[in-house]
């Protein structure tokens, strides 16, 4: 076995230093330099990358044998959805959100699930190195699991896990969480840069090496994103992240990278006093159906991956007693709501620099396609004249700068999820009118911002 030794790179400038200094020699940059680890170039092919990617020769596209991927079914069918149809063997998944949102909770439900439902008594293994083996194991009495076939290990050691994932083979493996492994052949403490990476890559490597599928736990930064070197994300197949915070009773999984389904698919979940539970009908819980017809409210059809959603957004503006007027929007970008109040002033002549304007989107959940520019703006003019839209009206549409309004994907799609809801009028740019009328749904086709203001009138 080759030995290994240590050097330290600026991840600046990527020179590299033998010993750690405060400053770059060469960029100047400071605190940039990160420990990494070297393997011998004599042992490199044969001991750290043998096997990796699979056959190390050279062949043509059309020459690759296709196979159907074998999916496994978590038992969870909203984390099926965003993981694309299950989970793939050799795949590595990254899971990431804030403290006690339900990482722990989701995959000790789906490895509960799969002990049962894979052949052998050692297709899963938990390996927790944060909690201890008691704490784990309350959690799913707790919540009711199975705990036969559920087996757990306590390591933080990546050397050790990997024999032990050797030794025992499973098919399916939970490390929560990568910030508190650490490697031998690093003498920087367990969450470093450094540490971090290279333990998710020995890990990565087992993966694909073995066919085993892991799921990894990540920490996040006070900012939301995930914690340890950006490197890490590119390493394994998909990240995952909880988009509600522990306040909300309704979780949102978002998957932003996805190798072997659809990025920017969700998975909505219920958290009850019996873990996480599947929200089959996501469009219901983030639908108000106020009793009487209320101003600023206005109902929106946002696609997240493969799935259209009913979404209630709300619009509050009040006369500003300040100098420089507010714009808050809680799950979309502030920037385009200033963006989009110009464009209203412009070609509409409804100005809204006196007043202070907050946005809302129902459930938590954050949009980030422009698709909800119209519903926006229409909130936000009922809530200014303090008149409410019908309630069976939707609206989706981009806005663009010159007052246009410009046609989404999958229109028709997003107007039979509204009419299947129980709604029969829709506000939509005029090329996404269907061709083929849609049973008692009226639809009115727009080119410009104007024709929308005449139709709520």
């Amino acid at each position: 076995m080759a030995k290994t030794r240590t050097r330290y790179q600026c991840n600046a400038c990527g020179a590299e230093s033998g010993q750690w200094n405060g400053q770059c020699a060469d960029c100047k940059a400071w605190n940039t330099l990160e420990e990494s680890v070297v393997t011998p170039a004599s042992t490199t092919n044969q001991s750290r990358y043998e096997g990796y990617a699979g056959n190390a020769t050279v062949t043509v596209a059309s020459e690759v044998q296709q196979s159907e991927l074998e999916r496994l079914d978590s038992g969870l069918t909203e984390l099926d959805r965003v993981l694309g149809g299950g989970l793939v063997p050799g795949s590595v998944t990254l899971i990431g959100g804030d403290p006690g949102v339900g990482k722990s909770t989701l995959l000790i439900q789906s490895m509960a699930c799969l002990s049962q439902q894979l052949p052998g008594d050692k297709a899963t293994l938990y390996a927790t190195g944060e909690e201890s083996l008691q704490q784990v194991s309350m959690r799913a009495h707790r919540i009711g699991l199975p705990t036969d076939k559920l087996r757990l290990y306590a390591e933080t050691r990546v050397e050790s896990i990997i024999e032990t994932l050797q030794r025992e083979r499973p098919r399916v493996v939970v490390v929560d969480s990568i910030q508190t492994i650490f490697t031998d052949a690093l003498n920087s403490a367990p969450g470093s840069v450094a540490q971090v990476r290279e333990s998710a890559a020995r890990l990565v490597r087992f993966a694909k090496q073995t066919g085993t599928a892991i799921f990894l736990v990540g920490h996040v930064t006070k900012e939301g994103a995930l914690a340890g070197p950006r490197v890490l994300e590119h390493m394994v197949d998909t990240v995952l992240y909880f988009e509600s915070d522990t306040s909300e009773r309704y979780r949102v999984i978002r998957a932003v990278k996805n190798r072997f389904g659809a990025v920017n698919e969700i998975g909505v979940f219920f958290m009850s006093d019996r873990g996480l539970k599947v929200v089959k009908n996501p469009s219901a819980i983030f639908l108000s159906r106020h009793p009487e017809p209320v101003s600023g409210s206005v109902i929106m059809v946002t696609r997240e991956g493969s799935r259209p959603l009913l979404i209630e957004a709300q619009a509050l503006v009040d006369e500003s007693q300040l100098g420089n007027p507010r714009r808050i929007a809680l799950g979309l970008e502030q920037n385009r709501l200033s963006m989009l109040l110009a464009v209203l002033h412009r070609h509409a002549g409804i100005a809204m620099f006196d007043q202070d304007v907050f946005i809302n989107v129902v459930g938590g959940v954050r949009i980030t396609e422009t698709a909800v520019d119209l519903a926006i703006l229409l909130a936000a003019i009922s809530s200014l004249r303090n008149k409410p839209l019908p309630v069976d009206l939707v609206v989706f549409g981009e806005v663009g700068l010159a007052g246009e309004v410009r046609p989404v994907s999958n229109g028709e799609e997003r107007l039979l999820a509204a009419a299947k809801q129980g709604f029969k009028q829709a506000i939509v740019p005029a090329s996404n009118v269907p061709r083929k009328p849609i049973k008692d749904f009226v639809v009115h086709g727009i080119d410009r911002l104007p024709q929308a203001l005449d139709l709520i009138h």
